[in-house]
């Protein structure tokens, strides 16, 4: 043991003096050292990138709004009576002028035959007055009766000829009371639930309706978006047409695609926002009045613009910022200028090139030149798809 000992000193001493000074120090450390070194040098970090693309990239705006349908009328007695029969089923579609219910007509008939007796009294008084007045101008002429006599006939008939014509609007209010009695649609449009049955009194002060009628064809969206869109459509509108589509509340379902009708005269200060209207034909009657639906108003199409996903945007100090993946495969921040955004694109106006590639996930371990590895941009979409 000791003789070997011995001869691997010689030979280290034999290396040492032919290496010099740095040879010896590795013979006597080792290599450990020098793996550990080694180990120390930063690790590469794992992100998600994708391309900077040039592309037309439609701007859309969206806001929450409710279905409105485009006649909407409670139906109400006008007259008082007992509701004599219902005659629509509720859902049913009915036409302008349907009759819809009836009121017991009796006492309105009563008192329009009243008023047309009453009429036809005053007529055969007016007769009698006219051919007394008629008698009356004769005798004057000849001097056996005085002009005065003449006038208080004269009078007698002008007042019957008003009494006439008070008849005559009695009769048409009693034959308008009497039609009310039959209460017919104002509009096409379908039924809703019935309300009040066959057999009650109904009253024209009565605040329930014995049903409501609704125009679904079209219908209208009335929805608000933020005060601060309100130049951008109105740009859109003074263009042309603007087109909206309606969605789902899930924004999972197309709906109907319609035109924006207006902007409301006034800008609610309270909460900023604007409203907004849009009409829709609605022949499928797919929108429902009351339901809430997502409106998304097209203002114009950006052509040749670059767009990045919107996940790659970054905020700092200096403002808006991105990584960027050099071709080498180390990171550099990028200073940029971001212009609208639609779905998960965000257009940059300024700061970006076509075909560069930018970070989307894992930015949090990025330092400036840190070295990445690169993973395709759809893991991270499919990534935050199973963590939903």
């Amino acid at each position: 043991m000791n003789v070997t000992r011995g001869r691997r000193m010689l030979l280290y001493c034999a290396v040492a003096i032919t290496l010099g000074a740095a040879g010896a120090w590795y013979l006597h450390q080792g290599p450990e050292p020098v793996r550990a070194a080694r180990s120390s040098a930063p690790a590469t970090v794992p992100v998600t990138v994708a391309t900077a693309t040039k592309r037309d990239l439609p701007i859309y705006l969206t806001g929450l709004g409710t279905v409105q349908a485009s006649f909407t009328v409670g139906i109400r007695p006008q007259v008082d009576g007992k509701l004599e029969a219902v005659l629509f089923t509720e859902g049913q579609q009915v036409k302008k002028g349907d009759v819809l219910a009836k009121i017991d007509p009796r006492l309105y008939l009563a008192a329009l035959d009243q008023a047309k007796a009453r009429r036809m009294q005053d007529e055969a008084q007016l007769i009698s007055a006219q051919k007394d007045l008629s008698r009356s101008r004769t005798l004057v002429d000849k001097s056996f009766q005085t002009q005065q006599v003449l006038d208080q006939q004269q009078g007698k008939v002008d007042q019957l000829i008003a009494s006439i014509n008070a008849d005559e609007a009695a009769i048409e209010t009693a034959q308008a009371q009497l039609d009310y009695t039959l209460i017919t649609a104002p509009s096409d449009g379908r039924m809703g639930v019935r309300n009040i049955d066959p057999g009650n009194i109904v009253r024209a002060a009565d605040s329930a309706a014995i049903a409501t009628l609704t125009l679904t064809k079209p219908a209208a969206v009335l929805f608000t978006l933020s005060a601060r869109s309100l130049n951008d459509v109105r740009d859109a509108i003074a263009r042309g047409m603007v087109e909206v589509t309606a969605f789902s509340q899930d924004n999972s379902r197309v709906l109907s695609k319609g035109t924006l009708l207006l902007i409301d005269n006034f800008v609610d200060q309270a909460s900023a926002t604007m409203r907004l209207k849009a009409v829709f034909a609605n022949e499928d009657e797919r929108l429902w009045p009351g339901d809430f639906v997502n409106a998304r108003v097209s203002l114009e199409v950006r052509r040749g613009v670059v767009t990045i996903p919107s996940a790659a945007l970054q905020r700092g100090p200096d403002g808006i910022f991105t990584w960027v993946v050099t071709p080498t495969d180390s990171v550099e921040v990028r200073t940029i200028t971001s212009g609208p955004t639609t779905g998960d694109q965000t257009i940059v106006t300024s700061g970006l090139a076509d075909g560069e590639r930018v970070v989307v996930d894992g930015q949090y371990k990025l330092r400036p030149n840190s070295r990445v590895t690169v993973n395709p941009a759809g893991s991270a979409v499919a990534k935050r798809d199973r963590a939903s």
